[in-house]
């Protein structure tokens, strides 16, 4: 039996993998391997929260591997000096892996391909992150849509789920003479152990994955449209992170989702499929304009007046300090769980690059660093999102008012109350603006800022005074 390198990245998963099935299928023995190469991602190289994630997973994915008589071979990069290694030391005929699809990993994937197969090596890629691969859809005149609607409109009408494929039982033995680097020599874990709060709420693996999908089939399903804003409550399915990592296909959410499908529910149901389609957008405008990573889609935007970079309003942005309850419940929530809940990233989001006036590329490194669902195409499309700079853009006169927000979408306060515990001893009302209540904050709530960083009026006026000398065109 031939052997076949199975190369790991975004894809920690045994079940729904193309490039372990094709290595099956192809009559191979398949010898897994991950390789460690963030300086191949560019600018964009994995932050600590997402490093966090992956040396869990990653140590997971051993175990399941040999569990079932394998495991999970570790090389440092460069990843085609790595892979042409394990080719000559295990005399490999074909190299298996799926496909990614940042800017900076396409060409490179490109290049290995390219010298593995002149080398007479087999090499395939295969499509195991998405729905739809980004260059699969058009517009009729041939080009990338830039409004989610229209393109959604045309995935849904070339809907083709792949069949679902479950994890090997068995697998080959790797042989132990090959070596492998220690999990912990690629140093993935915060060395001050600033994550270790995250295992409180998360289970990296594929397992961890599945059983984020059956909570959320079980209970959450029914009312997601609803509750699906409500960060006082669990209504969102939270596999955000194990679609990042591959620990689970989009497919196999989609049919695992079906038979629960009722008369009552399916309107919910189909506004969660959606969702999974706006991470499909990103990626779709990720390919067709990857220079948004760090411009704007918009270019009337590049002329856009954004404030003078603050870096003390920034750091207390960052740390949960605007005297703003919503925003800073958020930032504390992140922080703490490598998580913000979607309502309130768009809350944050708005608060720093429409009130404080600070470019959206500070929120989207921000975040890249401490979200442990960091994804390039869905953190790009966000940020440009609520900063109206980018395809599909809420319009910049659009300012959320972070207080009528939070009364809206956290009625009681729990979620403030939760990550702002300063407040606890005002009463519910007050805890959305602390300030319009100023005698009873200083004695109830001395802690807290008294005032916001900026003024909530103010600052939508200097947003809409920018806004007004930029006038962007809106999307087409």
């Amino acid at each position: 039996m031939p052997n076949a390198i199975v190369w790991f990245r975004n894809d920690l998963r045994l079940a729904d993998n193309p490039a372990l099935r094709a290595a099956l299928d192809g009559g191979f023995h398949p010898i897994p391997v991950y390789v460690h190469a963030p300086e191949e991602e560019g600018e964009w190289a994995p932050g600590a929260a997402s490093d966090s994630w992956r040396h869990h997973s990653l140590c997971r994915l051993d175990a399941d591997l040999r569990q079932r008589g394998s495991r999970l071979l570790l090389r440092r990069g460069p990843s085609q000096q790595a892979l042409q290694a394990l080719v000559e030391q295990t005399s490999a005929a074909a190299v298996f892996w799926n496909r990614k699809y940042e800017p900076a990993t396409q060409p490179r994937d490109a290049a290995i391909k390219q010298a593995l197969r002149s080398g007479d090596v087999q090499v395939e890629s295969f499509n195991a992150a998405l729905l739809f691969e980004p260059w699969s859809l058009a517009t009729q005149q041939g080009g990338p849509y830039k409004v989610f609607t229209p393109f959604w409109r045309t995935a849904l009408g070339q809907w083709r789920m792949p069949a679902l494929v479950d994890a090997p039982d068995r697998l080959p033995e790797v042989s132990p003479a090959l070596p492998s680097v220690a999990l912990d020599a690629l140093e993935l874990s915060p060395a001050l152990e600033w994550g270790k709060g995250f295992w409180e709420h998360w289970q990296p693996g594929e397992a961890g994955a599945h059983q984020a999908l059956e909570v959320f089939i079980d209970g959450a399903r029914q009312g997601y449209r609803s509750d699906r804003d409500r960060p006082d409550r669990v209504g969102t399915s939270l596999v955000s992170p194990h679609l990042h990592f591959g620990e689970i296909a989009p497919w196999r959410i989609c049919a695992e989702l079906e038979p629960s499908r009722t008369a009552a529910n399916s309107a919910d149901m189909d506004s969660y499929v959606r969702e999974l389609g706006w991470r499909e957008f990103a990626y779709h405008l990720l390919h067709h304009f990857p220079n948004t990573t760090t411009r704007n889609l918009n270019p009337r935007f590049e002329h856009f007046d954004w404030a003078k970079e603050d870096r003390q309003q920034l750091q207390a942005w960052q740390q949960g300090r605007t005297g703003v309850p919503i925003v800073d419940a958020g930032m504390r929530q992140l922080w703490h769980t490598g998580y913000m809940h979607n309502r309130v990233r768009m809350i944050v989001g708005s608060w720093l690059t429409k009130h404080m006036r600070q470019h959206w590329l500070h929120g989207a490194r921000w975040f890249w660093d401490t979200l442990v669902d960091a994804d390039l195409a869905s953190n790009t499309l966000g940020w440009q999102w609520v900063a109206g700079t980018g395809a599909d853009a809420a319009p910049y006169f659009r300012v959320f008012n972070p207080v009528t927000q939070a009364r809206k979408f956290d009625p009681d306060a729990v979620y403030i109350t939760r990550w702002v515990p300063e407040l606890t001893g005002l009463p519910v009302q007050a805890r959305f603006a602390p300030w319009l209540e100023p005698d009873l904050a200083q004695r109830l709530a001395p802690a807290y800022p008294g005032q916001p960083m900026v003024d909530l009026a103010a600052g939508r006026d200097a947003a809409l005074a920018a806004y007004k000398q930029c006038a962007p065109e809106p999307s087409r």
